[in-house]
């Protein structure tokens, strides 16, 4: 019996090898691999004894050769396959031990260059692996280290034979081993080499599960957390604390986090299912979060709070006066820490690549598929707003304006935000009319609207939103334009004494 053991990750692999001579195999072995064997006793034969030819092209080509996939590849039950492998020399392999070039590891290092990306490619490795799950009911394939003392234990209770059932689970785990490798692989390059070119004709998005969730949206449903092996993001969150993890939480996690990240001033935002219910900026972020929550404290019971500054001692105080399900920053201090211990139920979050850039694009499922995107990364300039209306925007105004732009970015369509000095004093979220929107902004704004801004994420068809507005005194208002009626919405803030900019954008949010 022949084992080919070729591996990257050499952890095990001397024991692994060693056991499998006791029982019989004779090791077949390449370059690296090959070296750490004989220096640590293992009995082994170079790859090239097989092959009667020497490793070249700087190891790009060791293992492509006839007299090894002739191995791999040959019916065992097929006698004109035998009479072939016999005429030609050929041995048959029993067993395929392979891990593959570091390529993910390679690419997340600092500053890694094309090149040695490519460098990283493993050819040979996946051949050798799609060769043997291939053929799987003659040959053995291990691609996972932490399968070695089952599959010796296995081996030792059978007569040093893998049952049908252990192989064709190797020959699954093979297959989706390869699968991701070139999905990481195509994903880079997609990025690296393709990136100007729009969104890629094939995607090959490549997920390992993370955990297991206590359920869906629903406690009937059950739910895993995934995340992309090529990204950073969310599936870096470190937990220091509390219950956990539920599907509902992650997406409302991800909500507070994309408001306050979206910021360099000191930012909260109070989040109820994935809609802001509060969100401020302040001198400190103490500040900031006391304004978020005075937004709307009815709502803000049992929300997630996100914060774009560490979590000190006087922080966590204002944080433990109310009911929140979790929090999450940069960090938290140990004082902060201690504080909020107190309520063990309290999930923490930190994230240290807090402030990392949005990917490329998003996704959304469908029935049957997804729908691709490209993020929507646009941001407010201050000094590029387009008043049109006589009366033009304040300084006051002007940072108000571009703050209630950002954030109603990330409320459900259709939705109207008003902010005053610094703060969302009112919100309508997801209403099927604008209207609806802005009334329910206003309720909520009572009379903190006198003096306000309103910020719209779509433009206005009819002038009775902004009538609406001018009645509760707001003042100023920020939308993208581009309605057949832009003309009666400027007429109506110009005869109400109130100032209107456009951006030119839009910020749908389904």
């Amino acid at each position: 019996m022949k084992a080919l053991v070729s591996v990257s990750d050499k952890a095990g692999i001397v024991n692994f090898c060693s056991e499998l001579v006791k029982l019989g195999y004779e090791i077949v072995s390449t370059g690296g691999t090959f070296k750490v064997l004989i220096e640590n006793g293992v009995k082994a034969i170079p790859v090239e004894d097989i092959t009667e030819f020497p490793e070249m092209l700087d190891n790009r080509v060791k293992t492509l050769h006839p007299k090894i996939h002739g191995g791999l590849l040959s019916l065992r039950e097929n006698e004109e396959h035998m009479a072939t492998c016999k005429e030609h020399g050929i041995p048959l392999i029993d067993m395929v031990v392979v891990n593959l070039y570091p390529f993910e590891k390679t690419i997340n290092s600092k500053d890694v260059t094309l090149e040695t990306a490519i460098a990283n490619i493993d050819i040979g490795g996946p051949s050798m692996i799609r060769s043997a799950a291939k053929n799987y009911q003659s040959v053995g394939v291990v691609v996972n280290p932490e399968r070695y003392d089952t599959i010796i234990a296995e081996l030792k209770n059978s007569d040093s034979k893998l049952s049908k059932e252990t192989k064709e689970s190797l020959a699954c785990e093979a297959f989706s081993h390869t699968a991701r490798y070139d999905g990481i692989i195509s994903s880079y390059l997609e990025k690296t080499l393709m990136s100007k070119k729009g969104l890629p004709d094939f995607l090959s998005p490549n997920l390992q599960k993370i955990s297991d969730l206590r359920y869906g949206e629903n406690p009937h449903q059950d739910a895993a957390f995934y995340k992309l092996t090529d990204t950073k993001g969310l599936p870096k969150l470190k937990q220091h604390q509390g219950k956990e993890l539920s599907y509902n939480n992650i997406v409302d996690i991800e909500a507070a986090w994309k408001i306050v990240k979206s910021f360099d001033l000191p930012c909260a935002s109070v989040i109820k299912h994935t809609n802001p219910c509060g969100a401020a900026i302040g001198e400190d972020i103490t500040e900031a979060y006391t304004k978020a929550f005075e937004c709307d404290p009815k709502s803000a019971f049992g929300s997630i709070v996100g914060l774009n500054r560490s979590v000190t001692k006087k922080t966590a105080e204002e944080l433990a006066k109310t009911f929140i399900e979790v929090i999450v920053a940069p960090s938290f201090d140990d004082e902060a820490l201690s504080l909020l211990s107190k309520k063990s139920s309290l999930r923490l979050i930190s994230l240290d690549d807090f402030f990392n850039n949005d990917p490329s694009f998003e996704m959304k499922n469908i029935d049957g598929g997804c729908l691709v995107q490209t993020t929507d990364t646009f941001k407010v300039d201050m000094n590029n707003l387009n008043a049109v209306t006589d009366k033009k925007p304040t300084a006051k105004e002007l940072i108000d304006l571009a703050f209630v732009f950002t954030l109603v970015k990330y409320v459900k369509s259709n939705a109207i935000v008003i902010v005053n000095d610094g703060r969302a004093v009112g919100v309508g979220a997801g209403q099927m009319s604008r209207v609806d929107a802005m009334e329910i902004a206003l309720s909520k704004a009572g009379d903190l609207a006198k003096g306000a801004v309103v910020g719209s994420d779509a433009f206005f068809p009819f002038s009775d939103s902004l009538e609406l507005a001018a009645k509760h005194g707001v003042k100023a208002v920020i939308q993208p334009g581009g309605s057949k009626r832009d003309q009666e919405s400027i007429d109506c803030c110009n005869e109400n004494d109130m100032t209107m900019v456009f951006t030119g954008i839009r910020h749908f949010k389904h």
